[in-house]
């Protein structure tokens, strides 16, 4: 307790420290200053920073706007080019139109079609104004003041034209109007020109405020004012909804043949202004605008990330696609060496990827272990003549795109031959550039093997089909060949009558001789009826060829004479001079006039008179196509057979196999041609049935 008073009542508990506490708080004034400071500059910095921030970004929206009026003007004096351009071809095409009979009407349609044009007029050559048509939009520009006060520019522009030999632009003149107003005009001259002698003049008046109205959009006119302007400023015409503040203003020169005006695009905004709170609406912004750059850096993450798994998916699902393919693909370089192959591919040919890749391409030595030996040289050749029709952008030269298919040939490992249709394309990189070639192959040795076996199936059923009409043409045949025979008996049994009284009678040798004479004719007539029918009968390979029409009927007129004659039906032939020669399988048209005309007769014997039986043949040109008709007058088809008329095994005949239409149907179409049939009527010498089919004309020949 003792202890404790003197430290009580002592004044100054702690003396020993004066000393140290003074330097403290000396030092703690500096150490606020320095932060003060720290602050200071760090406010200072961010408000510099802020300050050229904002500088900067109403400088960018200053040079913003600036650009935007420029571009305006630029677009716009592109828009007058392209209205210039347009008004001088349709002025200059009605400067051919006939003065004297359709050029007002023209003149009138023109002027209601485009608002700048406001006077056509046409001048004889003296320059003196012969007919004048005014836009029906407004009246006559010249009304206050005459065309002769005011015609000192187009002068001026016409006497360039002619000394030029181009339309002319004038100069811009003031025209006043009604009420105290006006308008600022230029004149278009040209001249129409005979063999280097002037004719007359067509001059067309174009307003300028008209001009800028057509050449500028509603909302560009809303926002900014335009205006045709003198070099020294002053304003000859103007467009637009508002008044030009003067602060982004822009001008560009219209260049037109003859003069040159100065357009003026003024824009309605004034300078930026400052927007309210600023350093709140800076630190705001700046937040918000590090959160969005955050967030869209996620969002740009998270979109690479899909994007890698949408590449990765696609590739497998490429890869799946491709070595699914029956077809095969193939990937060439610019020199002809393979870079990628499938497996269709090298299942079809019998080679692995890594034997086909480790060869060479068109351009070297070596060669695809699937080209034959003997068609290297030819598919080098074949390979530079394609690249380089390409690269000369010809793809079509030669009559041959390489995005078409072409037919070739390949080997496989076994060393067979197969053929292979081939679609080749340009393979393009990213920027368009074509590296290579890309082909998709299909061996085609199947469908091939297929329509042989096809054609050979046809060619039987042709065949069949010939041999059935020969067997019920048997009996007529035996009662045509029967009279000849009979003929040829009676003359041989007179003739040896003859030579046992010849001893007699010295006239004897003379009736022999014509005996035998007519013995040879009827031997010969019954050849002929014999070879008809062999040469009908008898298998060849089909082979186009050259016939003339004529000919063509009179090789199965025998054959159809034999059914005729049985039937008391007479034929009749009605082939025009000058018809061009068919391209043609001349047995298997022939086999089709055969079937037709042998239906033709069959259609006659039931319902038919004798005397009203005629089969009519007939041909006619129908522009590149020859037309042959086989007309009869019987009852024609039923609605009801007519609907399967040309249906395979489809007949109304007992005795018939029912190929005959449909067989004479495919020949024709296999020709390029068509056939069809008409009912002509049951009354009259038009009664009966035809039947029409087309063959190619041969007009080269």
């Amino acid at each position: 307790m003792s202890d404790s008073r003197p430290d009580s009542a002592s004044p100054d508990p702690l003396p020993a420290s004066r000393p140290d506490t003074a330097p403290a708080a000396a030092a703690l004034p500096s150490r606020r200053g320095r932060r003060w400071l720290l602050w200071a500059a760090l406010v200072s910095l961010l408000l510099v920073a802020q300050s050229l921030l904002l500088a900067l970004t109403l400088s960018y929206e200053t040079q913003r706007a600036q650009d935007q009026v420029d571009a305006l003007a630029l677009e716009l004096v592109g828009r007058l080019q392209q209205l210039g351009a347009r008004q001088m071809q349709d002025v200059q095409a009605l400067m051919w139109e006939d003065v004297a009979m359709n050029w007002q009407a023209e003149a009138a349609r023109l002027l209601r079609t485009s608002r700048p044009l406001l006077r056509l007029e046409w001048r004889d050559a003296r320059r003196q104004v012969q007919r004048a048509v005014d836009s029906p939009f407004g009246g006559p520009i010249f009304a206050r003041l005459g065309r002769a006060e005011l015609q000192l520019e187009s002068e001026l522009a016409c006497t360039a034209a002619v000394r030029q030999g181009s339309p002319q632009f004038s100069r811009s003149y003031f025209v006043p109007l009604g009420g105290g107003d006006g308008l600022e005009v230029i004149d278009l001259c040209l001249p129409r020109l005979q063999a280097g002698r002037t004719e007359g003049y067509l001059v067309a008046t174009i307003g300028l405020r008209p001009w800028l109205d057509e050449a500028s959009t509603p909302e560009q006119a809303r926002r900014h004012e335009f205006s045709f302007v003198e070099g020294d400023g002053t304003r000859l015409a103007r467009a637009g909804l508002v008044r030009g503040a003067g602060h982004y203003r822009a001008e560009r020169v219209l260049d037109l043949p003859g003069v040159t005006l100065q357009l003026r695009v003024d824009s309605a905004s004034g300078s930026p202004k400052l927007i309210p709170n600023l350093m709140t609406s800076l630190v705001l912004g700046l937040s918000l605008a590090l959160f969005a750059v955050v967030v869209l850096l996620a969002r740009d993450v998270r979109r690479r990330a899909f994007a890698e798994r949408a590449l990765a998916e696609a590739l497998a699902l490429r890869k799946a696609m491709e070595n699914s393919l029956i077809t095969g693909l193939r990937a060439r370089d610019m020199d002809g060496r393979v870079s990628y192959v499938n497996p269709a591919f090298c299942q079809m040919v019998g080679f692995s990827a890594e034997e086909i890749l480790a060869t060479g391409g068109e351009r070297e030595q070596s060669a695809p272990p699937y080209w034959p030996p003997e068609f290297i040289e030819e598919y080098r050749r074949r390979h530079r003549e394609r690249s380089a029709r390409w690269q000369a952008d010809e793809p079509a030269a030669g009559g041959q795109d390489p995005r078409q298919g072409f037919e070739t040939v390949f080997m496989r490992r076994t060393g067979e031959r197969f053929p292979v249709m081939i679609f080749e394309a340009p393979l393009l990189d990213a920027q368009g550039q074509q590296t290579g070639w890309m082909s998709a192959a299909l061996d085609i040795s199947e469908q091939r093997r297929i329509e042989e076996l096809s054609r050979q199936q046809q060619e039987r059923l042709q065949a069949t089909a010939r041999l059935a009409t020969v067997g019920e043409m048997a009996s007529l045949l035996s009662h045509e060949l029967n009279q000849p025979l009979s003929a040829i008996a009676s003359y041989a049994t007179a003739s040896l009558n003859l030579l046992r009284l010849e001893a007699q009678d010295p006239q004897t040798p003379d009736m022999v001789r014509q005996a035998v004479t007519r013995i040879a004719e009827q031997a010969e007539r019954a050849g002929r009826v014999i070879k008809s029918v062999h040469d009908f009968v008898r298998r060849r390979e089909q082979a186009r060829e050259r016939i003339a029409v004529p000919r063509l009927f009179e090789a199965v007129l025998p054959l159809i004479r034999l059914q005729a004659r049985k039937s008391g039906t007479r034929i009749d032939v009605v082939v025009p001079d000058g018809l061009p020669d068919l391209r043609c399988d001349r047995t298997m048209v022939e086999q089709v006039l055969l079937n037709l005309s042998r239906n033709g007769i069959q259609a006659m014997e039931a319902q038919t008179a004798l005397g009203e039986r005629v089969l009519t043949l007939g041909a006619s040109v129908q522009g590149r196509w020859v037309m042959i008709t086989v007309q009869d007058r019987g009852p024609g088809i039923p609605e009801g057979v007519a609907r399967q008329l040309f249906t395979p095994f489809f007949t109304t005949r007992s005795e018939g196999m029912g190929l005959g239409l449909s067989l004479c149907r495919t020949v024709i179409e296999q020709h390029g041609g068509a056939m069809d049939f008409e009912n002509l009527g049951e009354e009259g010498a038009r009664r009966g049935c035809v039947f029409r089919f087309t063959l190619p004309a041969d007009h080269a020949a």
